[in-house]
C-alpha cells in the first residue's frame, strides 16, 4: 500500500520545490526532499509512493527555457535517488496534473501535455525505475461530444513518443469516463488500466460487474508487471459551506454580516480523510485472489495508512495478512496509531483525482 505526494505526518517533509520561479527553484532541491521522504517511508514500512507532478518545477513552462534542462542537468541525482527507492523497495509512480489532456481539440494544449509526459517519462526512465512505476492520467474533457472526445484521446496517445507509451496508464473517472470508456480505449490501443474503486461506483452506467472489471483491469497490464489500483472512501460528512449574502437578504436578517454559513450534504465523489476499514476489507474479500498494489488515497495521506492498518490488523486480520501485517506487528502499529491522537490537519486543496478539471474540459 502507498499514499500520494503530501507526507502529513511530518510536515518539515516537502515533496518538492514550491519556490517561484524568480527564486531558481530546481529539480535537484526537489530530489533532496524526495530523498528525506524515502526514508520517512522505509522507517515507517509504507513501500508505495505518488511523486509531485511539480517535481520539477517549470521544467515545461513555454516562458521560462531557463528551466528546460534540468531534467538532464539532475541525472545523477536522479539515478541515486531511484538506487536507494529501488534498495527500499518502494514503488514510484507519477499522476500528471488534470490539466495534462490528451484529448484536447486544441492541438497546442495537446502538445503541451505530451511535453509534461515526456518530462516525467525521463525522469523515471533517468531513475532507471522499473515498469512498474507508471504515469496516471485520465481521459480528459468531453468537450460536448462524449464520444469524438474518447476516440480523440487515442489520437493524442499515438502521438506520444515511446518512452511515455511505455509508461502511460489509464484511469476511470468520477464524473465523464466510466470503466467501460477506458476498456474500450484499451481494446484499441493495449494502454494498461488503473482501476479506481471509488470512481467506479460513482460512474459505472453500464453497470458493469465489479469482479468482472477488477480482473479485466488487471489483465491489461504487462506480463510479470505487477498492477495496482486506487482506492478512496467518500467524504460522509456536512460540508460547511461560506455563502454570500445580497443586501435584501442582509436586510431581512437584520444582520451587516455579509456571508453566512451554511450545512450542505456531502458530494460522493469527494474523498475522505480516512479510509472505512470494512469497505476496504469488503472490497479486498471480493478481490481474493488476485494480486495488484493499492494507492490509497485518503485526503490524510500517510496518516490514513498509519491508521488504516491497525484497523486492519484488529477488524480484519485476514485482509492485513495479505499485505505482511501480523500479529507481531501489534505493538508497532499501535505506536502508530497513538501518535495519531495528538491531531490531524486534512488537506483542504483538492487531490487530482477527485473530479477537479479546468473548465475547458467540462
Amino acid at each position: 500500500m502507498g499514499f500520494p505526494v503530501k507526507v502529513i505526518g511530518k510536515p518539515e517533509l516537502k515533496s518538492n520545490d514550491t519556490r517561484r520561479w524568480q527564486n531558481g527553484p530546481h529539480l535537484k532541491y526537489s530530489l533532496e526532499q524526495v530523498d528525506r521522504i524515502l526514508d520517512y517511508l522505509h522507517a515507517h514500512q509504507l513501500d508505495m509512493y505518488r511523486l509531485s507532478s511539480d517535481l520539477a518545477p517549470y521544467a515545461t513552462h513555454p516562458d521560462l527555457p531557463q528551466f528546460h534542462n534540468q531534467v538532464a542537468e539532475s541525472d545523477a541525482e536522479l539515478r541515486a535517488l531511484g538506487a536507494k527507492a529501488r534498495d527500499f523497495d518502494i514503488r514510484l509512480s507519477f499522476h500528471p496534473s488534470q490539466y495534462v489532456l490528451l484529448n484536447s481539440p486544441d492541438p497546442k494544449l495537446t502538445a503541451k501535455s505530451i511535453w509534461d509526459l515526456s518530462s516525467q517519462a525521463e525522469m523515471l526512465d533517468r531513475m532507471e525505475c522499473g515498469p512498474e512505476a507508471v504515469m496516471v492520467t485520465h481521459v480528459g474533457g468531453v468537450y460536448g461530444d462524449h464520444a469524438a472526445s474518447r476516440a480523440r484521446w487515442i489520437e493524442g496517445w499515438e502521438q506520444c513518443p515511446e518512452h511515455v507509451r511505455r509508461r502511460l496508464v489509464l484511469e476511470n473517472d468520477d464524473i465523464r469516463f466510466s470503466a467501460a470508456d477506458v476498456l474500450w480505449i484499451h481494446e484499441r490501443t493495449g494502454v494498461p488500466l488503473i482501476f479506481d474503486y471509488q470512481h467506479f461506483w460513482c460512474l459505472n452506467p453500464e453497470r458493469l460487474d465489479i469482479r468482472d472489471t477488477l480482473e479485466r483491469f488487471l489483465a491489461s497490464w504487462p506480463q510479470g508487471v505487477r498492477p495496482k489500483i486506487h482506492f478512496s472512501s467518500p467524504r460522509t460528512e456536512l460540508r460547511e459551506i461560506k455563502q454570500k449574502l445580497t443586501d435584501k437578504q442582509r436586510a431581512a436578517a437584520g444582520t451587516k454580516a455579509r456571508t453566512r454559513t451554511v450545512l450542505r450534504p456531502p458530494i460522493w465523489t469527494g474523498h475522505s480523510d480516512f479510509t472505512n476499514p470494512f469497505e476496504f476489507a469488503t472490497f479486498m474479500r471480493m478481490a481474493q485472489g488476485l494480486e495488484f498494489d493499492v494507492m490509497m488515497e485518503g485526503k490524510s495521506k500517510d496518516l490514513s495508512l498509519l491508521k488504516l492498518r491497525p484497523d486492519l490488523l484488529r477488524f480484519a486480520p485476514d485482509v492485513a495478512a495479505r499485505f505482511g501485517i501480523r500479529a507481531e506487528d501489534a505493538d508497532a502499529l499501535a505506536r502508530d496509531e497513538a501518535a495519531l491522537e495528538a491531531g490531524v490537519d486534512a488537506e483542504e486543496s483538492p487531490d487530482v483525482d477527485e473530479g477537479a478539471q479546468p473548465l475547458a474540459a467540462a
